[in-house]
């Protein structure tokens, strides 16, 4: 049975063969963001109190709406005012109502590093990254082999992006340990169910080596659940839906940050 990964998987591949013919790569290096320098997600997180990486959500499949009202760079702004050590950003129109357009926008209304969220699965898709703003691109071991973690995540240090390598249980994380990533990321839900459970980060802290910023991704909601994380040496922890189903997501981030610090 095949899952809703791979339906994602498959009409990505479509959808790039598109973008390629539209906006052929020469072109994107030509963007004036080409030469933007990045900002270090992994050093900011290293030395954090909070490590919140905040995001920018629509919908997902899980949960047709979250929010349409909101629009991007008052989230961004407001995010960046909470004191969020970045700021994730969805690209992915079918499943999740984002574009390409989102990133570029909140590249102009601030100035915390930004991580392409996107389904990868071309080198295409990591040059139109940089072109529109990214600091950092996230790499999703589900969908990748070694071969493709390798060539991308070293193509986007060339390009002065850092990596996000994202995992769900102990083989993809040992199928894609290499020096060319910075951040592994432990995805708390499980792709087949969509249940989440924290004890996934725990249980796979021990095997991920120090030398990577580790960081805890879903169902984080709670101040508490940071708390639980943060001894097995989670140092950044991606929050999306519970600040963007607010009025206010740049407000309620603070108010978390707050009480986290506090």
């Amino acid at each position: 049975m095949s899952s809703i990964l791979d339906h994602i998987v498959a009409d990505k591949r479509i959808e790039v063969a598109l973008r390629k013919q539209l906006i052929p790569i020469k072109q994107l290096e030509h963007s004036v963001l080409f030469e933007h320098q990045s900002p270090s997600l992994s050093t900011l997180l290293k030395n954090s109190t909070s490590g919140l990486i905040t995001e920018h959500k629509r919908r997902s499949p899980s949960k047709k709406f979250i929010n349409q009202d909101l629009n991007v760079q008052d989230v961004a702004k407001g995010y960046e005012t909470a004191g969020a050590c970045g700021m994730s950003v969805l690209t992915d129109m079918k499943y999740f109502g984002g574009s390409l357009d989102d990133l570029l926008l909140s590249r102009a209304s601030c100035k915390i590093p930004l991580l392409r969220k996107e389904f990868i699965i071309d080198s295409y898709q990591i040059i139109e990254a940089k072109a529109y703003g990214a600091d950092v691109i996230l790499l999703i071991a589900a969908v990748l082999s070694r071969k493709e973690i390798e060539n991308y995540s070293v193509l986007a240090q060339k390009l002065g992006m850092e990596v996000l390598l994202e995992v769900h249980n102990e083989n993809e994380l040992h199928k894609s340990i290499m020096p060319s990533l910075n951040m592994i990321g432990v995805n708390n839900r499980n792709l087949k169910t969509f249940e989440v459970n924290l004890e996934t980060s725990k249980t796979l802290s021990k095997l991920i080596p120090n030398e990577f910023v580790k960081i805890s991704e879903s169902g984080i909601s709670e101040v508490e659940d940071i708390k639980s994380l943060q001894p097995y040496g989670y140092k950044g922890f991606l929050i999306g839906e519970n600040f963007m189903k607010t009025k206010c997501p740049g407000a309620s981030a603070a108010a978390f940050i707050k009480q986290l610090n506090g």
